[in-house]
């Protein structure tokens, strides 16, 4: 009887073993716009890869999000990396204002304390930013904030739509400021409630009170949609906050293929890619699994 029960738990074990051993992949994501796309993006590659997938998508904010991947609820989910300054408490640290340091950092952090792994980043930068229209960009040669700060002390005619918020915190606009050497008259901005870029992205696409700029994210798919220009800040004011699929890492070493297949697709995502793709979802209207096969398949990763 003794040995038919150890048989039996042996036997127990090595069905339950072979379960986790063929567990589904859980993919999630944030609950925003970008993060649907994301996570569709990472699904369907893995898919495509013949890896077993589950979906969780837009799951919530990011505190959920993390918390779902600390505690093994979820496996991998599209982060930000300049969010690693705040989760590990950070943010006072010039590294997040690099790309390659900021990774760097966020992947050794996460590792050592809590066995995840942050794959390979996205080009592209969806930190806070000043975009002008199309006109003005092109009209006075606009590229980056150093030509934007030179503009505007020159006498450039400026009017930002922006938050409370980033008119206001040392952080942002200040910090803008004073690196580009600009300084911007109580005419010159408006102060929309809310914080929402969406209204400050109209309002400048709309000319509305004469605006011609606009508070954004990076990566907005508004940016796109209406033609404005994002000003690369090239001497690094704000924290770099590059799209990145985190993984746990006992996940990787069951699925060692997951890198080779996600590497690739992220490196192609650079921020006037994902303005596009984001803007056929917000101001589109298409459900953000289409823009991702779209795109997967325009890339020939899907057939």
């Amino acid at each position: 009887m003794k040995i038919r029960l150890v048989f039996a738990a042996a036997a127990t074990l090595t069905s339950a073993l072979a379960t986790v051993a063929h567990a589904d992949i859980t993919v999630s994501s944030k609950i925003d716009t970008e993060g649907g796309l994301l996570g569709h993006i990472i699904a369907l590659a893995l898919e495509d890869a013949g890896l077993p997938v589950e979906r969780r998508l837009q799951l919530g904010g990011t505190q959920i999000v993390r918390e779902a991947l600390l505690a093994s609820q979820i496996d991998i989910y599209p982060e930000y990396t300049g969010n690693a300054a705040f989760f590990f408490n950070e943010a006072d640290s010039d590294v997040w204002k690099d790309a390659k340091a900021a990774h760097d950092r966020a992947t050794e952090l996460d590792a050592s304390q809590n066995g995840i792994t942050w794959l390979d980043s996205a080009p592209a930068n969806n930190t806070w930013a000043i975009a002008v229209t199309g006109p003005v960009a092109e009209e006075n040669n606009l590229v980056t904030m150093s030509d934007f700060g030179a503009w505007v002390s020159g006498g450039g005619e400026l009017k930002l739509a922006a938050s409370t918020e980033f008119v206001s915190s040392p952080a942002v606009l200040p910090a803008m400021q004073e690196t580009y050497g600009f300084e911007l008259s109580q005419d010159q901005t408006i102060i929309l409630s809310g914080g929402d870029t969406a209204a400050t992205i109209q309002a400048a696409a709309r000319g509305t009170s004469g605006v011609n700029a606009a508070m954004v994210y990076g990566t907005d798919g508004g940016v796109g949609a209406t033609g404005l220009v994002v000003m690369e800040d090239d001497k690094g004011v704000q924290p770099v906050y590059e799209p990145t699929p985190i993984v746990r890492t006992q996940v990787l070493v069951e699925y060692p293929s997951i890198p080779e297949v996600l590497n690739p697709i992220f490196a192609g995502l650079d921020m006037a890619t994902l303005q596009k793709l984001n803007g056929r979802i917000q101001v589109g209207g298409e459900p953000s699994e289409t823009v991702a096969r779209d795109y997967l398949t325009q890339a020939g990763i899907l057939d």
